[in-house]
């Protein structure tokens, strides 16, 4: 691997472009969208240095809040992981393939190779505000316009491949099992390959989720993944991010993409198991959908959700709409109290009460 950066002459070009980033890292450090669990972004970090070794003393990792799937790390050592990831890995192994991949991009200096591609400082400072967040990552109506920077700085097939290959590797030297991620394009293909990990153009360079498959099952293979394994860690990866869980499903229905959206909770009950917080989900993006039977479907998908100790009290609220559409007062006076009763002093209170009084 590399040598370590040095850092640039304060004087040069590039120590220039070296202090912009830092200023960014700076920005992103105060930005509201960066969560600030401690339990969480020391597992996190755990990760990080479980892969990256005696480099680990070089990257600092942010979590951001947003419901798409990436991470990225910038050559100053900022490493961005985006909550949209988080919800779409099945356990810990496949986080750290997306990890380790990007710690392959900062060891190879690929972001360094763009950087020098850069003929201003304003296409630079377009370039580090996707890397860092600093355009508002997490505000929706900014998404379409990361999306059409990334495209104009993303890395060569060639970049993204390497970057493949030595997470791949980083992956193995850490114990865990490399064929994860494989598992990783499986799943994004199955949520939808036009909208994987939500639609940005941010992979429009990549090589394509199926060709990335079956490039690092095929890499796993020859690393002996079949006959050694590795760890998986699914148990302690749902036990880490169980806090974030519920607001993760909850900036997934924001993006207000249903069919996207719907794929996934179904993809997360199937190999999770069904539980409150996901069926409420998946009710939810079949309202929103709203296509014939949709309504119908949603209210089945509530009963079976009925009485979990994990169903969020905004189970409640949508069951009363849904029935109030339908014209059944009665229920959805008696849902609407429910949702009260657990949530009193929800911003949507006021008109709640409003429709108990009336219906």
């Amino acid at each position: 691997m590399p040598a370590p950066f040095e850092r640039p002459d304060a004087i040069a070009d590039e120590g220039s472009l070296w202090a912009l980033m830092d200023r960014e890292e700076s920005r992103l450090r105060h930005s509201p969208f960066v969560l600030q669990d401690p339990k969480l972004n020391e597992y996190l970090r755990g990760i990080v240095c479980r892969l990256a070794g005696d480099r680990c003393g070089e990257i600092r990792v942010y979590l951001v809040r947003t419901p798409y799937f990436n991470a990225s790390m910038a050559p100053n050592g900022t490493l961005q992981i985006w909550t949209g990831l988080l919800l779409r890995a099945a356990n810990e192994a496949q986080l750290a393939a997306v990890i380790g991949h990007e710690i392959g991009h900062y060891m190879r200096h690929h972001t360094v190779e763009r950087l020098a591609d850069a003929r201003s400082k304003s296409a630079m400072a377009q370039f580090v505000d996707i890397a860092l967040g600093a355009i508002g990552v997490g505000k929706l109506g900014h998404i379409t316009q990361l999306g059409v920077l990334a495209s104009q700085f993303a890395f060569s097939r060639d970049n993204e491949s390497e970057a493949d290959a030595i997470g791949l590797e980083l992956m193995h030297a850490a114990g865990y099992d490399p064929m994860e991620a494989s598992k990783v394009w499986e799943q994004l293909i199955e949520e939808g390959e036009d909208d994987y990990g939500g639609g940005l153009a941010l992979f429009a360079t990549h090589p394509t989720p199926r060709t990335r498959h079956d490039r690092l099952a095929a890499q796993a293979q020859k690393l002996g993944a079949g006959a050694q394994g590795g760890d998986v860690d699914a148990q302690r990866y749902h036990a880490a991010i169980a806090s974030i869980r519920p607001q993760m499903v909850q900036d997934e229905l924001r993006r207000r993409i249903p069919d996207s959206s719907l794929r996934l909770f179904d993809r997360l009950i199937r190999y999770q198991g069904e539980d409150g917080l996901l069926l409420y989900a998946r009710a939810a993006a079949l309202s929103a959908r709203d296509r014939d039977g949709d309504a119908d479907r949603a209210l089945t998908t509530l009963e079976a959700s009925a009485g979990r100790a994990d169903q969020p009290a905004e189970a409640e609220r949508l069951r009363a709409h849904l029935l109030r559409r339908k014209g059944d007062n009665a229920q959805a006076r008696e849902a609407f109290t429910r949702y009260l009763e657990r949530a009193p002093d929800a911003p949507e209170a006021p008109m709640i009460r409003h429709y108990v009084d009336t219906l």
